[in-house]
């Protein structure tokens, strides 16, 4: 006999205002517990150093995660000047120093260096995986870590701000994979002195904003409460930007049986639209997200079905 699952099947995203000093992995714990809920995961880690939006999924919303890590974000993030620590932010210990403080003309000569697709070295206190272990996990024993460069895509990167001589206020746009810290430590010698991230926030995840956010406490002081759900947001809420497409209860059937549907015939041509081989989408039906297919071959395949 299967053994029941402890919690209950709640579905949907919680947008956590993430405050500083607490890791991604407590937060989803904090917020499973506040919901009763079986299952949960977050969307991009935020440091513990870190402030911000962080999404956590539960439930059935844990199948649309990649569709979430895969979007684009926004930070905004401090930099201090003329030290360089181990971790590239203000939790590690300072392994170089510099006596060149970069003006903001010098900054601003720099940044377009970092625009666009570039090549970023991880930090090596990070969660990439080295011969099978976590970077983080070699570094903290002391183990010598080489990372490999990896292409990252920088939407945009300005100076907010020059704060004073050692200190200066950034603000970034950025696709999957990017790392604050890495583009703080590289800007800093790009502009001929060493740097670190002294804050960082993130105030965007591809659609959720600070606007749908909930703190820690205030979450923390609805739990088990009927208001808490008032701040769980629709699973499909992270498939913005994914077409969605309403069909007919056979048709969803099918596709949560991890069947494909056949389209494209004549008279599906006004449903379909704009739709094409190889595009992703998710059906609908009854109102609510029955699977996310890929149209492959005349048919919707579906990737993940959803149990809602």
């Amino acid at each position: 006999m299967a053994r029941r699952k402890r919690g209950n099947p709640v579905n949907g995203w919680v947008i956590l205002d993430k405050p500083s000093g607490v890791t991604s992995t407590h937060a989803v714990a904090a917020v499973r517990r506040v919901f009763d809920a079986q299952k949960a995961g977050h969307a991009g880690t935020l440091d513990p150093l870190a402030t911000g939006i962080l999404p956590i999924a539960l439930g059935e919303a844990t199948k649309t995660v990649p569709f979430v890590m895969d979007a684009s974000k926004e930070y905004t993030f401090e930099v201090t000047w003329g030290e360089e620590r181990t971790t590239d932010d203000l939790e590690g210990t300072v392994c170089g120093t510099s006596d060149v403080r970069p003006d903001v003309d010098a900054i601003k000569a720099v940044l377009p260096q970092f625009q666009g697709v570039i090549t970023q070295i991880p930090p090596i206190f990070s969660a990439v995986k080295v011969q099978g272990q976590r970077a983080y996990d070699l570094a903290r024993k002391e183990v010598p870590v080489e990372l490999s460069p990896r292409e990252v895509r920088i939407d945009f990167f300005e100076l907010v701000e020059a704060l004073d001589a050692d200190h200066a206020l950034f603000r970034v746009g950025s696709g999957k994979g990017a790392y604050m810290r890495s583009l703080a430590r590289d800007i800093a010698r790009a502009a001929g002195t060493l740097g670190h991230i002294s804050m960082l926030r993130r105030h965007r995840v591809g659609p959720f904003l600070e606007a749908d956010a909930i703190s820690l406490d205030s979450l923390k002081a609805l739990e088990h409460s009927p208001a808490a759900f008032e701040h769980l947001l629709p699973v499909e809420t992270a498939l913005d930007g994914i077409p969605a497409l309403t069909l007919a209860g056979a048709e969803a059937n099918k596709l949560r049986c991890g069947q494909s549907v056949p389209v494209f015939r004549a008279l599906d041509l006004d449903r379909f639209g704009d739709l094409r081989e190889g595009d992703l989408m998710y059906a609908v039906s009854g109102g609510s997200p029955v699977a996310i297919g890929r149209i492959d071959g005349g048919c919707i395949c579906p990737m993940r079905v959803l149990n809602l």
